[in-house]
Order: structure tokens, then C-alpha cells, then sequence
């Protein structure tokens, strides 16, 4: 790689020392080289497609504290749970855990002890979460389904719409916006809800090869408990929708097919 691409290539040797991948996924390095050479960027991409990967890279090889806003408490752990193992500094902040370990957890980023931190987008309007930012440089802050700052969108959160005044209270750093989909009225309700600066824009599409659809007419009940018993036993899960509650508990105590 010529020298232009240095960062880039030093972001590879992490992923292959830390997380033992030998390459990038599609669409991965022009990313991770418009966030490491400093980019507002707007990521659509796939679920399973390795979004988390381009800011998780750059907050690790590069210096300040990563920001991350996640909606679910239950994708902050996953995450956090899954670079500790790494031995990586990261923590999260979130309603679950108790005040003492808040408390720590604050210290460690005040201190600077930390270099990834989670948080939802309701933890932006406490003060005490705010202050301990504002102890170090935040380098990026990386807005994780970002469709739901649309108004537009299907899963739209009102607290996704202040997070433009926290990016600015932390001093306007470096933000990537991610979303597995979103349509064009979307991405322009992203990019000007977080006032992105000329942000480079990514889609690498919305295809996920592992799913699809299938809607099946049945003539009878007997047809339809059959028919439902043969998909969900199907090798890997599959997952069948019920137009009533009592159908679905049917179903569950439907002993699997052989």
C-alpha cells in the first residue's frame, strides 16, 4: 500500500491481530478509510454486512474516545461483552446497571481510562454522563441505526433527535452514521438531523442471502398446522408469523417433525 493508505493498512493488521480476519468485507476499507482519514460518512449496509467493525477499528488504532449511540440496551452488551473478551477498552453506560458501577464506569472515561464507550441516546440529556466526556477528547462519535432520526423512518426515536446538540456540547467531533437500510428521504433526514459535514455516503447494498420471505396458502387448519411444523424445523431457524397469539402458542407445543 502506498503511503496514503498507511492507516488503512494499519487498520487491517488490527483486524488480523485482534479479531483474526485476513481481509475486509465488502465495502469495508473505503469505509474505515474515509473514517480514518477524518470524514463525516454516512454507512448503509447489511445486518451481518460488518458495520460495527468501522468504528470499532478506528477507536482502537487511533487516539480520544469513541462515542457510540445504540438504541437497545441488549446490542450494548453484546458488543461490549464480546471486546472484553479481546481484552479492549471498552464499557457502557446504561439504565441496567447499578449507580456504583455508573459511577465507575464515568471515572473510567473522565480518566481516560477507556477508548469505546456505548451509551443510548436518552444518556445524552445526563448532565453527570455529558461532564465525564467532556474530561477527554472525543475523536468520533458513531450513531448506530440511524434511521431511527428520521421521522421517515420505521423505528423513529425522539431522543435520536437531540443528538446533533450533544455532538456539538462534546465539540463537534468526527461522526459516522449507520443503518442496515433506509431509503433516500431517509439519508437525507440523517444527514441533516446530525449535520453531517460533506459526508461521504455508502451503500453497499441490502441484500442478506440468509433470509427470505415465503407466504403460503393453506386450505384448512390441518393444512396450515402441517405446513408450519415442516418450515420451523428446517435447518438454520426459521421463524413463522401467526395472525393470532393462541395460533402461535398452537404452534409452539407442536412436537417437531423428524
Amino acid at each position: 500500500m502506498s503511503e496514503n493508505h498507511e492507516p488503512l493498512k494499519e487498520a487491517l493488521s488490527f483486524m488480523e491481530r485482534v479479531f483474526g480476519f485476513h481481509e475486509f468485507r465488502p465495502g469495508q476499507d473505503e469505509i474505515l478509510e474515509s473514517v480514518l482519514d477524518g470524514s463525516d460518512s454516512l454507512v448503509i449496509m447489511p445486518t451481518g454486512g460488518g458495520k460495527s467493525l468501522c468504528y470499532q477499528v478506528p477507536a482502537f488504532i487511533r487516539p480520544g474516545i469513541t462515542l457510540v449511540i445504540s438504541p437497545l440496551i441488549a446490542l450494548m452488551k453484546d458488543q461490549v461483552d464480546s471486546l472484553r473478551v479481546l481484552d479492549l477498552p471498552v464499557d457502557a453506560v446504561h439504565s441496567l446497571m447499578g449507580l456504583g458501577e455508573q459511577e465507575n464506569t464515568l471515572l473510567k472515561i473522565s480518566e481516560g481510562k477507556t477508548r469505546l464507550v456505548y451509551a443510548s441516546p436518552e444518556r445524552l440529556r445526563n448532565q453527570r454522563f455529558m461532564d465525564a466526556l467532556s474530561q477527554n477528547t472525543v475523536s468520533m462519535v458513531a450513531v448506530d441505526e440511524a434511521h431511527c432520526i428520521s421521522q421517515w423512518g420505521h423505528d423513529f426515536r425522539p431522543d435520536y433527535l437531540r443528538i446533533s446538540h450533544a455532538i456539538e456540547a462534546i465539540g463537534r467531533p468526527q461522526v459516522i452514521a449507520l443503518t442496515a437500510t433506509a431509503t433516500e428521504k431517509v439519508r437525507s433526514d440523517i444527514v441533516q438531523q446530525l449535520k453531517l459535514k460533506a459526508p461521504r455516503v455508502f451503500v453497499t447494498g441490502f441484500d442478506r442471502r440468509n433470509l427470505f420471505w415465503e407466504v403460503r396458502q393453506c386450505a384448512d387448519e390441518k393444512e396450515k398446522k402441517n405446513s408450519s411444523i415442516g418450515r420451523t424445523s428446517l435447518k438454520p431457524f426459521r421463524r413463522c408469523h401467526c395472525l393470532h397469539r393462541d395460533q402461535k402458542k398452537r404452534r409452539a407445543h407442536c412436537p417437531k417433525a423428524q
